[in-house]
């Protein structure tokens, strides 16, 4: 595992070579460059808006009535993790994040970048949402469709960017402590020094409580418990210049997180230590290097729900990210963008767990399973401006490789019962897309954009077989990769000052989808259906009158599942976890200089918990409430409420066994900026 100190050391050395002292002021002599570091990417290429975007800001960031990254990015129609749970009360390995409504397994069929860095766990494909603190960030970009294009494999359902927020946003201190009616806390803060030109944040959050019973009254008994959970992160970001136009970027992240799920001792924890260097030149030769190592790990102890004693301890999960991608954009006549470049990901890692007798409690089999999967990329793409009308084009190529797949099963006594070895395998993949944006007017662009992206079977769904309660899901080493085809069509009109509209309507098709398909009582295992295909409509709409603001966004997808053999039981069914809607809404007052008060509604459609569709999961509407209010010097008070109604989410529901999301909650503390 890495060691987070020598992480720091190294970071803290790269970012701060010798500086020249005038580099830090505003202006210095004459003779010399200004220098301004930004902690920011390249800039956007002028296709970007032939894709589907929408970009939150800062302040809808950290305004969310749960204060989770994953509750602001529910603001996008069509975003949905895997179960409606937040990262304080699901089990993190369900924590994937899909857009477009194709969904149906709990790996992330959705690319996350922090800064330019993937996020997904290396095993199991997971966000480690509690990690992600929003604080720290200034802004997300969500790219629904889009494919693999310059985000690498892994970008089959769209692209979320998180960027983080600079010295100027984040400002000398920013810190707060806040606590809910059941006792539990929230505490972060950010430090930013500025050193010569550069700059560094160091941040901290400590999240815990003994959470609520995600139980049902009706359904608890005595060996039931609260959700409680313990989590903390913690991370030091570093930007300095090497030159008036190339600054390096550096970043340390250590997080760790505790959860008790359903019954007492169904424990489960993640952890990571993440560390990644980036340098960015912004002359007549534009590029963007960035690398990267992830040391995660994942325990879980699954509990019968008969007996209520340990029937399996998943000890330890360790697994290794590492990877990087190189992007340059030589000087090209001035109508053309041309971006070239190349990404790396390798992804290891072993679970080690026990069988336990509900009996005996002895050890009754011990089993070790594991592999490597990598993909090296390349990609090409142009963007040329013609007038009114941008067009784009691109192309990549993956080399893809599983290997070193293996699981191993012994008795006690040491005898293996079980010794597996999984052919190695390898080959190229294809993608392409295109897009064009035509500038009709001053306040109307169309758009439109065909593509087509790629996804690797994580080591989770190839080598780890789990159970739910009494739900066993088989793994399946032979897996193949997820293949997307989409294409889109969408505009984006100012119908008058403040006033916003946008509309898409897409057509997405992921081939050899992988799914929990059902093949006995309570078993399912993991294999390639023959696809599963989203259309749909979103929009997003904005009004914005003075210190008034309502913003919305709304998807409306009907998303079917395409099975033969095996699989013809899921054939024209909704995949597992599915709405057809998804929608959300935010009023906001803004009535003094640094207060807010916002209102915000969020409606899940009806899902189902498997892909019979045998099992419902209600829509539901929930509402939430943020208030900040300056009091002078720096401090404002922080009012939250969730879940303003009390509804009941049903988050799981397996044969009638129920588990429900976070019932209303209310929060005050105290925020300060120095």
């Amino acid at each position: 595992m890495i060691h987070s100190g020598r992480l720091l050391l190294a970071a803290s050395t790269l970012a701060f070579p010798a500086v020249p002292a005038n580099a830090a002021g505003d202006q210095g002599p004459d003779d010399e460059p200004v220098i301004v570091v930004t902690g920011t990417g390249l800039p956007d290429t002028p296709s970007t808006p032939a894709y589907d975007t929408q970009t939150l800001d800062r302040e809808t960031l950290v305004s969310t009535a749960s204060g989770r990254i994953e509750d602001a990015l529910s603001a996008v129609g069509g975003f949905q993790q895997f179960r409606r749970s937040d990262s304080r009360s699901s089990n993190p390995s369900a924590q994937g994040v899909t857009l477009r409504a194709l969904g149906g397994n709990a790996s992330s069929r959705a690319q996350i970048l922090l800064d330019g860095v993937p996020m997904a766990d290396p095993f199991f494909g997971y966000i480690p949402f509690s990690a992600i603190v929003p604080e720290r960030l200034g802004s997300a970009r969500v790219t629904r469709g889009g494919g693999s294009g310059p985000f690498g494999s892994g970008a089959l359902a769209g692209t979320i960017e998180l960027s983080s927020a600079d010295a100027g946003e984040l400002g000398l201190f920013d810190g707060r402590a806040l606590a809910n009616h059941r006792g539990e806390t929230e505490i972060g803060a950010t430090l930013v020094p500025r050193l010569g030109a550069g700059y560094v944040a160091v941040s901290g959050r400590w999240d815990r409580g003994q959470g609520f019973f995600t139980t049902p009254a009706e359904q608890r008994v005595p060996a039931t418990a609260r959700a409680a959970y313990d989590a903390w992160s913690a991370q030091v970001r570093a930007v300095a210049p090497l030159a008036p136009d190339i600054e390096l970027q550096a970043r340390v992240l250590a997080y760790r997180d505790d959860r008790t799920l359903r019954f007492r001792g169904a424990d489960t924890g993640m952890e990571g230590h993440d560390g990644s260097l980036r340098i960015v030149g912004r002359g007549r030769w534009q590029f963007d290097v960035v690398g990267y190592v992830q040391a995660r790990n994942f325990t879980n102890t699954v509990i019968s729900s008969t007996l209520f004693v340990p029937t399996l301890d998943q000890r330890n999960t360790p697994a290794t990210g590492i990877g990087g991608k190189i992007e340059l954009r030589p000087p090209t006549p001035g109508n053309h963008v041309l971006r070239l470049g190349l990404d790396y990901r390798r992804a290891s890692g072993e679970l080690y767990e026990e069988a336990i007798s509900v009996v005996t409690g002895a050890v009754t089999q011990s089993r070790n399973a594991g592999g490597t999967t990598s993909d090296f990329g390349l990609f090409v793409e142009n963007d040329v401006t013609l007038g009114n009308l941008v067009l784009t084009g691109g192309v990549r190529a993956d080399r893809w490789d599983i290997r070193d797949g293996f699981y191993t099963a012994r008795a006690p006594s040491g005898d293996v019962i079980a010794a597996d070895r999984y052919p190695d395998r390898a080959g190229w993949d294809l993608s392409l897309r295109g897009g064009a944006v035509w500038q009709a007017g001053n306040d109307l662009q169309f758009r439109a954009a065909a593509y087509t992206g790629l996804r690797l079977p994580t080591l989770n769904e190839l080598y780890r077989p789990f159970t739910v309660v009494r739900l066993t899901t088989r793994a399946n080493a032979s897996l193949r990769n997820e293949r997307l085809e989409g294409y889109e069509a969408g505009l984006d009109w100012t119908v008058l000052p403040g006033v916003s509209l946008a509309l898409t309507a897409f057509d997405n098709t992921v081939k050899n989808a992988v799914a929990n398909v059902t093949i006995g009582p309570d078993l399912r295992q993991r294999r390639n259906i023959d696809a599963i295909r989203a259309r749909g409509i979103e929009a997003n709409a904005a009004l914005s009158f003075g210190r008034f603001e309502l913003a919305g966004s709304v998807g409306l997808t009907d998303a079917e599942a395409r099975g033969s053999g095996v699989a013809a039981a899921l054939d024209g069914r909704r995949p597992a976890q599915t709405p057809r809607w998804t929608a959300g809404a935010t009023a906001s007052w803004r009535p003094a200089d640094g207060a807010l008060v916002s209102l915000t509604m969020r409606h899940v459609g009806l899902q189902f918990e498997d892909d019979l569709e045998s099992d419902r999961l209600p829509a539901v509407t929930t509402f939430d409430a943020f208030a900040r209010v300056p009091i002078g010097g720096g401090l404002a008070v922080i009012l939250r409420a969730e879940n303003l109604a009390d509804a009941a989410i049903v988050t799981r529901n397996q044969g009638g066994s129920i588990d429900l999301g976070t019932p209303r909650t209310v929060w005050a503390g105290l925020a300060l900026r120095l």
